[in-house]
């Protein structure tokens, strides 16, 4: 027996040194070493962002699984569970980053679908970017390495997802990015003994995630590039009221241009109608804010100069990109 226990100790000694295959640790997950009640105060200070952000109505119309992975020989489209999968992980990161307005579109599969609800305030909200989008890779393999003794197989997904942004008013995609995923998860024996290679579901998940958190980032950035502007609700007993509070970063005491659009002109070259520059015609005040959330705020404002009129309420829009308080 004390012959066989001196042989088992020599091979594990002999495996220490062999470069043989390892199987990496788990790690554990720790509790925030900050309370909850913390947490949700400090969330609450920082709700407002620091400079104005325009939350531009956008919605996903269409997200599809292009591979052949998970597709049946049916044709329904509700069993494509990898495209909505990835429709609701952008739709979630979206609506996290605090900067969109993010509208259910689940039956619409038409820009034309949109253009109709724009048209008709009254029943839905219209909005200004759609986004349509793609699984275009997704796949499964199993890699593995032997070494004296011992084993370590390796369980690898793949995935690309491609999204378009698309103007409504004008149908024109101005926007594409990819974003590409991978995940894994390790398994091996020493002696025979250790985890099993057992097919782990959760890796479809994770490697979604990562490709969603690939092109998110540029997303957001292309998205958040309009500049801020607002529209004005209503001019009573000298004071004008505004879209827009805090959750849009506005501040008591920003001076925000009232702006007249210039002429709409199309263009022969490019089919598109273009708008001459703006003119500026008074500059208001935020005096207090009134509301509750990022989608019936508002602002109440003075006038500093120029004259303001309620006739010409539909014809003027509200800009702040020059001023800071």
């Amino acid at each position: 027996m004390k012959r066989i226990y001196s042989t088992l100790a020599i091979c594990i000694l002999l495996l220490d040194f062999s470069g043989c295959a390892t199987v990496s640790d788990k790690q554990e997950s720790k509790e925030s070493p900050i309370t909850q009640p913390d947490q949700l105060a400090a969330q609450k200070k920082l709700s407002a962002p620091m400079e104005k952000v325009y939350k531009r109505k956008i919605a996903i119309i269409r997200f599809s699984n292009e591979t052949n992975y998970g597709r049946s020989l049916l044709l329904d489209e509700d069993l494509d569970k990898i495209g909505k999968q990835t429709s609701d992980m952008l739709a979630s990161r979206l609506i996290q980053s605090g900067k969109f307005l993010v509208f259910e579109r689940a039956d619409l599969n038409k820009l034309l679908d949109e253009k109709d609800i724009s048209s008709n305030a009254d029943r839905l909200i219209g909005v200004d970017t759609v986004i349509t989008g793609s699984v275009t890779e997704f796949g499964r393999s199993i890699e593995g390495k032997s070494a004296f003794l011992s084993s370590t197989k390796v369980q690898v997904a793949r995935a690309k997802v491609d999204i378009r942004l698309v103007d409504v008013s004008t149908g024109h995609a101005f926007y594409s990015a990819i974003g590409s995923g991978k995940a894994s998860t390790e398994s091996g024996t020493v002696f025979g003994f250790g985890s099993k290679a057992e097919y782990d579901a959760t890796l479809n998940d994770r490697v979604i995630a990562s490709a969603i958190s690939d092109v998110i980032d540029k997303l957001v950035t292309t998205l958040d590039q309009r500049p801020w502007r607002t529209d004005i609700l209503e001019i009573e007993g000298g004071q004008i009221y505004i879209s827009g509070g805090r959750l849009q970063g506005l501040k008591v005491g920003d001076l925000l241009d009232i702006m007249k659009p210039g002429k709409q002109v199309k263009s022969q070259q490019s089919g598109f109608n273009i708008s001459l520059p703006s003119q500026k015609v008074a500059s208001v005040k935020i005096v207090s804010f009134f509301g509750e959330n990022e989608t019936n705020e508002g602002s109440v404002c003075s006038l500093v100069e120029g004259n303001l009129d309620k006739s010409m309420i539909n014809e003027l829009y509200v800009s702040g990109e020059n001023h800071e308080q």
